[in-house]
């Protein structure tokens, strides 16, 4: 049986599956906002360390996350392309992504938070929550929760650079430094390839490299100032240019005055709290601000041509979380607000709007022998729509000793955005948020070497919001249902690592019963770890199965659905430790050299090599 100790400090659970964790007792922050051991979450968890993004040599987000179960990925062509996240079935708008705890500026305006702009040099982890977390969280939070953590996990220096095909090219510097109590951290990072033509089936035809270049910088001081109390000042932006193929855009006399074709857009985010920690208590208090410009223009006729546009968004964020100690659990409180405002332009509106949104959540964890409890509800009050209210719930039994079965009920929603509330021509003031029901249940294991975990789930979601094909306005008429299986495994074999996921998913829309586009009905994905003569392998296969997409004619805007057959993927990556400070590291992405589209008429890649080496001091 499961000892009977705080939830606080680590439960003695035999088994309990993770993915890509760095360690058994690796401490995840995001599931229930607070720390605790990953083996004690009973949602779905994922872990991403810096040193499996370097043994990977993943040059994105989108291309770490796609190694993780339940995700699917469509991306609009190469690095830098517009890309959207599937998590369990659910839409790319359902996902809540946050950097540092705090929710990622513009995905409330833009509808979709897009993972290809972020650099990956920022990042020191990436937790990954399946499951809803509204109740947690709040808005978005339906098909999943990835939280991006920033900086350096220590001190020390290190330099790096990488080239590749089309023209890839990436350096990086870091350093951390430890005076006394204050610890000083700073980063930054060049990113550029050349890319390839995409060649969009769905816009005129632009015979051009679609490339993308990234800039970003990244600094923090951390401050001990008792043994109870500690502060923190944070800072990171990136300037990111990508090219794509474009439409023509019309001016008033239905004349053409501009294809854009570009994209810019520039993040800054600053953040500064206090931590208390003492004996059975903690508290977190943070205060954050964001600022993102994101243009899309004709370079030929400038950024402020009629035919560009630019979101200007500003975010205010205030986050109050604490947790005490209650027998063999705890008992959690946490107050968030949130202020984002919009200049005239944003989301194709004539003037720009605010939108202030406060909740307010109580969170609950319980051991009782072999059962563990889990709890959590929120209230939402919203400038926009008022008030909505979300709960959760879990347990878990390990009814022998290794083997837990694990079963949970979850509701969550999803905000209209401002465009879709305030658009003179497509608006509607009286939109409802989208709301989900999701149950749960699984069974996992450590059987043998193996640990496991298997799952099954159904995501009811209600008051989709879609627009009318004759008004254009939005309304919330769509329903959405889901089933799905999930199963991981982590093993290994003597030297070999294995882990290995595997995911059905049945999304349709509950009114046609039409499977819902850019979804793969399965996926596998297996990844080998081992070393032999110094040299660290890595080799990930992916299949992803059949899904369907749109057609749209680029002269008639005609529509038809299409059928994308599935493709199995191949990445080898190794790395060599020439001395103790230096690394040289290889990477062949896609060996095959397969061709296949995550979207319909958007090339991929292809074959990709790349070259790298880091030296740290």
């Amino acid at each position: 049986m499961i000892k009977k100790v705080s939830l606080l400090t680590a439960l003695s659970v035999t088994a309990f599956s993770g993915w890509a964790q760095d360690s058994a007792d690796s401490l995840v922050v995001t599931a229930n906002r607070f720390e605790q051991p990953a083996k004690t979450v009973l949602a779905p968890t994922s872990v991403v360390t810096r040193e499996d993004i370097e043994r990977w040599q993943a040059k994105s987000v989108v291309e770490i996350m796609s190694r993780l179960p339940g995700v699917d990925i469509a991306q609009s062509g190469g690095m830098g392309a517009t890309s959207s996240t599937f998590i369990r079935g659910t839409e790319s708008r359902h996902v809540l992504v946050l950097i540092d705890g705090i929710p990622l500026n513009n995905a409330g305006i833009s509808n979709v938070p897009d993972l290809s702009q972020i650099p990956t040099s920022l990042i020191q982890r990436i937790e990954y929550i399946r499951g809803p977390r509204s109740a947690l969280y709040g808005s978005d939070a339906i098909g999943g929760v990835i939280n991006i953590i920033t900086g350096r996990d220590k001190p020390g220096a290190e330099i790096s650079a990488s080239v590749g095909s089309k023209g890839y090219q990436s350096y990086d510097g870091s350093f951390q430094q430890v005076l006394d109590k204050t610890k000083i951290t700073m980063a930054g990072n060049y990113t550029y390839t050349r890319g390839f033509d995409i060649g969009a089936k769905d816009a005129p035809r632009q015979p051009d490299r679609d490339g993308f270049m990234s800039k970003s910088l990244y600094g923090s001081v951390e401050q001990q100032i008792t043994d109870s109390v500690s502060g923190f000042f944070r800072g990171f932006g990136y300037d990111n240019r990508t090219a794509y193929d474009g439409y023509d855009h019309y001016d008033a006399n239905f004349m053409v005055d501009g294809r854009p074709d570009t994209r810019q857009l520039y993040s800054q985010n600053w953040d500064t709290g206090l931590r208390y920690n003492q004996g059975i208590f903690q508290s977190q208090l943070v205060a954050g601000y964001g600022r993102s410009k994101d243009q899309n223009y004709d370079p030929k006729k400038g950024r402020y041509a009629d035919s560009a546009t630019m979101d200007d968004v500003k975010q205010y964020t205030t986050q109050w979380l604490n947790t005490v100690e209650v027998g063999h659990g705890n008992i959690g409180a946490g107050l968030d607000w949130q202020k984002q405002k919009t200049q005239a332009g944003t989301g194709y509106l004539d003037k720009g709007y605010e939108q202030r949104n406060t909740g307010v959540f109580l969170s609950a964890m319980q051991q009782f022998n072999s059962v563990t409890l889990e709890a959590a509800a929120r209230n939402d009050d919203n400038s926009n729509f008022g008030n909505h209210g979300t709960w959760q719930t879990s347990a878990a039994w390990e009814f022998v000793d290794g083997y837990r079965v694990i079963a949970s009920y979850g509701t969550a929603f999803k905000a209209p955005t401002m465009s879709q509330i305030h658009s003179a021509s497509y608006g509607n003031p009286d939109l409802k948020p989208e709301e989900s029901k999701q149950w749960e249940g699984g069974f996992e294991g450590l059987t043998g070497p193996v640990n496991w975990r298997v799952t099954g789930y159904r995501n009811d979601i209600d008051n989709l919001i879609s627009s009318d094909p004759h008004t254009y306005r939005y309304y919330n008429v769509d329903e959405a249902r889901i089933k799905g299986v999930e199963a991981t495994a982590q093993f290994d074999t003597g030297p070999v690592g294995h882990q290995i996921s595997y995911d059905y998913v049945d999304p349709r829309n509950a009114k046609t019963n039409e499977v819902l586009a850019r979804r793969s009905k399965q996926q596998v994905k297996y990844q080998l770890d081992w070393q032999v003569w110094d040299l660290d392998w890595n080799v990930a296969y992916r299949y992803l199965g059949t899904r369907y997409d749109v057609a749209i004619d680029p002269n008639t805007y005609a529509s038809e659905r299409v059928k994308m057959g599935g493709v199995s993927l191949w990445d080898v990556a190794v790395s060599y430790p020439v001395t103790s400070h230096l690394t040289v590291r290889g990477k062949i992405a896609n060996l095959f050299d397969k061709d296949y589209e995550t979207v319909y008429g958007y090339q991929t890649a292809g074959r990709e090599y790349t070259l790298s080496g880091s030296y740290t001091f």
